[in-house]
């Protein structure tokens, strides 16, 4: 079989069209520096005989600890000599070698930098087989993937326009901040949108129980909200069990449920009514489904979701989700968030609904625009 004989890593500060923030801090704003946007890391990986794999993800150090100085030179220095052993197939021989290299103190070790590569191998994989990359994973279910909103923390006049310009989307996730006022107004301003669509609440750790309550009161009104995600910090496992004591909706984990390791023992915990399934933080696309069956085994319901993925990433996230019955419609919001993909070959309809086609090309199915991320790679030197 082909082995891989060059990794290749593109820091990229992609633009925002429009400004996005999360409880936890913003993500990106049209016309930021460079030094003050979030980078995505591109990687490719070249086999012998010519075959390009890409993969993608973005860093996001108020979400999670990896930058995209540490991504980077994870891939490069650790990851690199170990891929370079390798051909794209062997996925499961290239994690075991990563994390006894870089070992996970609780969950995953470096997670973000590994699903890159991990999306990476796929790609490449599935091209030197000739099948898309669901096919490697079992085959999918679903041909589209419907589509939700992520409306970011802002005043009310902000987030109905921003709810209003959704309207093609079949769900919302809210974003709220912490500030009872500001987030009561945010969810009774979407919702006063939405009409009978599902509204998915995110708070990102921004609450602590007690607050949450309030919030919960507050809002008993709005009967179209599905459930809340991650309130209290990712670390209080705790704290999401008294949660679910306190308030009369389902609560989701995300932040707080890293592998399915982490899941296993939320659910021991009763932690948790559902949990949020990320190629980013699992590290890759067949860990991302070890969560999910986890979560099936356990009784949990699925969420999808991305991070302002660019095109590669959210095409590997169609593979996955296509093979999964979810609870609300899928939270990829990259093609909603930026300027522009830097892939082309995704079909995005938005009528009479947001979906998006999972790709049957052969691997990830989608053509990378190597020339502009080649063209758009910063120097990390100066972050």
């Amino acid at each position: 079989m082909s082995r891989i004989t060059n990794v290749e890593v593109f820091p990229v500060a992609v633009p925002f069209a429009r400004r996005f923030v999360l409880g936890s801090g913003a993500v990106g704003a049209p016309g930021a520096a460079p030094d003050q946007a979030a980078a995505v890391i591109f990687v490719k990986l070249t086999t012998a005989d010519g075959v390009a794999g890409w993969g993608e993800q973005r860093a996001l150090p108020s979400w999670s600890y990896e930058t995209a100085e540490t991504m980077a030179v994870v891939i490069r220095r650790h990851l690199a000599p170990i891929l370079l052993e390798l051909t794209p197939y062997d996925v499961e021989l290239f994690h075991q070698r990563a994390a006894k290299r870089l070992s996970p103190a609780v969950s995953n070790g470096f997670p973000f930098a590994r699903a890159a590569v991990d999306i990476a191998m796929h790609d490449a994989a599935g091209k030197l087989a000739g099948v898309p990359v669901h096919a490697l994973l079992g085959g999918k279910l679903h041909d589209e993937i419907p589509l939700c909103s992520a409306i970011g923390v802002g005043d009310p006049d902000t987030v109905r326009e921003h709810a209003k310009q959704s309207a093609a989307y079949s769900a919302y996730k809210v974003k709220i901040g912490g500030d009872l006022d500001a987030d009561t107004a945010a969810i009774e301003t979407v919702a006063d949108v939405a009409g009978a669509k599902p509204l998915w609440l995110d708070a990102n750790q921004s609450y602590r129980p007690a607050a949450l309550k309030q919030l919960r009161e507050r809002t008993a009104h709005v009967r179209t909200i599905h459930c809340v995600e991650q309130p209290v910090p990712s670390t209080d496992t705790l704290a999401m069990q008294r949660v679910r004591g306190l308030i009369d909706l389902p609560i989701a984990i995300d932040e707080g449920s890293f592998s399915a390791q982490d899941l296993a023992r939320a659910i021991r915990l009763d932690a948790a009514d559902l949990v949020v399934v990320k190629i980013c933080k699992s590290g890759g696309l067949r860990n991302a489904l070890k969560t999910a069956q986890t979560a099936l085994a356990g009784g949990l319901e699925i969420l999808a979701s991305g991070l302002t993925d660019c095109g590669v990433a959210f095409a590997a996230a169609l593979h996955v989700f296509s093979q999964l019955e979810l609870a609300l419609p899928a939270e990829l919001n990259g093609p909603e968030l930026l300027t522009e993909l830097y892939v082309d070959g995704l079909t995005i309809t938005r009528s009479p609904m947001a979906v998006a086609t999972v790709p049957t090309a052969p691997g990830l199915g989608v053509e990378v625009d190597e020339e502009r991320i080649r063209a758009e790679s910063i120097d990390l030197r100066y972050r």
